[in-house]
């Protein structure tokens, strides 16, 4: 478990949070520009002195209290640290930038296992000036890796590469996810990073932590902000059934029902995060007829909240939260009002 408990007074701004994240996974920090996502990750690693109290597994690197100040300095601390733009040395070549991050741990891990898991083989002899942005990425976390850490703290490391070279990434990202115990810390304005790689999520706002915990749990709060958005939605945790290779779908099944999908490579059994957005979904008190959306799911409406147009509705799917945002018109026209069974017609799913 990672514990912060922080405080960073500055004239035009606070950090105050508490929190205890999980010891494993990926932990999403998340919200607007400036309200303290990297500002509380520098407090981690120790390059901002916020005072307050800061442990990993136990382990206490920062401890202000009154009975006994600790501090344990940067350098000291088990973690990797990557930033947006790779920082590799231009001077040495790729396996050289490896070596450097391995030689400054008292505990470095073994080179190879990184280098396959971060698909960087064919790159050890390559100046850092002759890859793409991408790939200088992929070596920044291997030598981040390389130093043996307990905690690996990101910011922002995608914000840099345009959409191909992202989209060429995220997949060494899932990897990690799965394949490294350690804790992941990661800083991101972006909504579809956080929902194909985070476990837990903290929504932070002027410096202070407006909702923490499991992302499925958070994304589906149509009480928070983030729902405002125009990508707000839900992440469903699902299993491939089945692929009708004739019409280039797949069955995904969830706890509380089914989804077809544009056709996915993973295969049957396969565990796979569908993300449905709320604008992608719709409602209707009948059983639709001779409809061209293959999604209809019985569901039953929790709770609505309206703004000055747009109404978003949750809705259950057995235990499974989804979201809808109708229109304010659409919604007094069907007299909808919470404990309503209807059914919800889901026109876009995007697998994760």
């Amino acid at each position: 478990m990672i514990e912060a408990r922080l405080r960073l007074q500055r004239r035009d701004f606070v950090l105050d949070v508490d929190l205890r994240l999980p010891g494993r996974g990926v932990t999403a920090l998340f919200g607007p520009s400036g309200c303290g996502k990297t500002t509380l990750l520098r407090a981690l690693a120790g390059l901002e002195r916020a005072p307050g109290r800061v442990a990993l597994h136990g382990d206490v690197w920062q401890d202000d209290g009154a009975a006994g100040a600790r501090w344990v300095p940067p350098h000291q601390r088990p973690l990797g640290y990557v930033i947006q733009e790779a920082a590799l040395f231009p001077h040495l070549d790729v396996a050289d930038n490896l070596r450097f991050g391995a030689r400054r741990s008292a505990a470095p891990l073994a080179l190879e296992p990184v280098i396959a898991l971060l698909g960087i083989g064919g790159l050890m002899q390559r100046s850092p000036a002759t890859l793409s942005g991408g790939e200088r990425q992929r070596v920044a976390i291997a030598r981040a890796l390389a130093t043996g850490p307990r905690l690996l703290l990101m910011d922002e490391p995608l914000a840099a590469l345009d959409a191909a070279r992202k989209a060429e990434i995220l997949p060494y990202l899932e990897r990690l996810q799965a394949e490294l115990a350690l804790p992941i810390v990661y800083v991101t304005h972006a909504m579809d990073e956080v929902a194909r790689l985070a476990d837990h999520l903290v929504l932070l706002d002027a410096g202070r932590v407006l909702a923490a915990g499991p992302l499925a749990d958070l994304l589906a709060r149509p009480d928070l902000p983030l729902q405002r958005a125009d990508d707000a939605g839900t992440v469903v945790a699902a299993e491939v059934a089945e692929h009708d290779t004739a019409y280039g779908l797949s069955r995904v099944v969830f706890d509380g029902g089914a989804l077809w999908v544009g056709g996915t490579s993973s295969p049957v059994g396969r565990q796979v995060r569908a993300r449905v957005l709320a604008r992608d979904v719709s409602v209707t008190l009948q059983p639709p007829q001779d409809t061209s959306i293959l999604n209809v799911l019985p569901a039953v409406l929790e709770t609505l909240h309206a703004d000055h147009s747009t109404v978003l509705l949750a809705l259950r799917v057995g235990p499974t939260r989804l979201l809808a945002r109708i229109t304010r018109r659409s919604c007094d026209t069907l007299a909808l009002r919470p404990g309503l069974a209807l059914f919800a017609q889901v026109k876009g799913v995007a697998l994760m």
